[in-house]
């Protein structure tokens, strides 16, 4: 008798279920994070391309600042706009430390929810592992009940078990591709803010 997937999902034990609730659950959220920090990341450079362009025209801080308020997710902008803003600097170098304080915020948002695909990448493996190990282990124990050890007897169980372990993969590859790919997005963008904000310090000064 032919066993499809989801015919030995609905089969397997309480423990390969909570298992492959646990992994489905990783796989949501993941895919979630995925598309979420495309769409952003996206934006993000979209904006920071037309925040330059008007940021290379513009002589007066005062006129970027305005211009810069339809910028909300460009990183260059959301960092120029804080600093300009609260103005509670009174000189170089206390503008430069303002500047690097809001340059790390800027920097926890670009980051934020990748942890969560590295765990994912990391720990949805081994989660899949036990599963397949307990399944197995039933299989084994259903074959001590049956007393014998058939292929017809023990397949199923088996083919259950590795369900598991297929879809932890499933769940971890996207995740620690997409782990790979957006930090090395936020990286390039982290440095792009320390560059801007050297350029920055004598571009505010200049309106005093």
């Amino acid at each position: 008798m032919e066993h499809s997937a989801i015919q030995l999902i609905l089969q397997a034990g309480v423990i390969v279920k909570i298992v492959l609730a646990i992994l489905l659950f990783f796989s949501v959220v993941s895919w979630t994070i995925i598309f979420q920090k495309w769409r952003h990341f996206t934006n993000a450079d979209k904006e920071t391309y037309n925040f330059l362009r008007i940021y290379e025209a513009t002589q007066n801080p005062k006129d970027l600042f305005l211009s810069s308020k339809k910028f909300s997710v460009s990183p260059l902008a959301n960092l120029f706009r804080s600093v300009y803003s609260e103005k509670t600097y009174t000189d170089r170098d206390e503008l430069k430390r303002m500047l690097k304080r809001y340059s790390a915020l800027e920097s926890a948002r670009l980051e934020r929810y990748l942890n969560f695909l590295a765990t994912t990448g990391s720990s949805t493996p081994f989660i899949g592992l036990f599963g397949t190990v307990w399944g197995i282990m039933n299989s084994f124990r259903g074959i001590g009940a049956a007393g014998s050890a058939s292929l017809a007897v023990v397949a199923p169980g088996i083919a259950e078990a590795l369900i598991a372990t297929a879809i932890g993969l499933a769940a971890a590859i996207p995740a620690v591709i997409a782990y790979n790919y957006y930090l090395s997005r936020a990286n390039r963008m982290i440095i792009e803010m320390e560059d801007f904000s050297a350029e920055l310090v004598d571009y505010i000064l200049k309106s005093w």
